[in-house]
């Protein structure tokens, strides 16, 4: 087996880390981080950021600013990282379900990568329903049907990830 990094037919490949090496903790384990035995090929090497703009960014939290989501009375959203930052594949932002807010049952085109950072709340998936808190992760694929329900009287909030292009959204209820 190689000890280089990428898949078995040669092409580049993305680590991330999945077990400790003899009880030993790397300086910067995650993505990127390449030691036998510790990581292991999830998917193909990130391309990096645009030719025309290579510059790393930050946003200080203060600068968000947060809108109103049509969809349901009690969402709103902010926009983390997008096309203001010059991203070049994916979009980030954050949405807040005030306490009682209720999204309706919809589908996106394109699929959703959601990280819970506060809050507890419901999410329906497809026939399923998960009750989510912080530290939860959720994979929405394009085209599944989903909602959300905050039943309780503190807010909750979400980071989601959508890869760059045009997204339909259609409500099912």
């Amino acid at each position: 087996m190689s000890s280089e990094p990428g898949f078995a037919d040669g092409r580049p490949g993305l680590y991330r880390a999945v077990q400790p090496v003899r009880g030993e903790r790397p300086a910067s384990a995650g993505v990127g981080v390449h030691r036998r035995g510790y990581n292991q090929v999830v998917g193909p090497e990130p391309t990096g950021m645009t030719e025309s703009d290579p510059t790393p960014r930050r946003r200080r939290a203060a600068d968000i600013e947060y809108e109103a989501v049509e969809l349901a009375d009690g969402l709103r959203k902010g926009s983390l990282l997008g096309d203001d930052q010059q991203t070049p594949h994916f979009d980030m932002r954050r949405f807040v379900l005030e306490p009682g807010a209720r999204v309706p049952r919809h589908t996106n085109e394109v699929e959703h990568e959601q990280f819970v950072l506060e809050g507890d709340y419901v999410v329906g998936i497809g026939d399923e329903t998960h009750t989510v808190s912080a530290g939860d992760a959720l994979l929405i694929p394009a085209g599944v049907e989903h909602w959300y329900r905050n039943d309780t009287d503190t807010e909750g909030s979400f980071l989601c990830v959508v890869p760059k292009g045009t997204d339909q959204i259609t409500i099912h209820e």
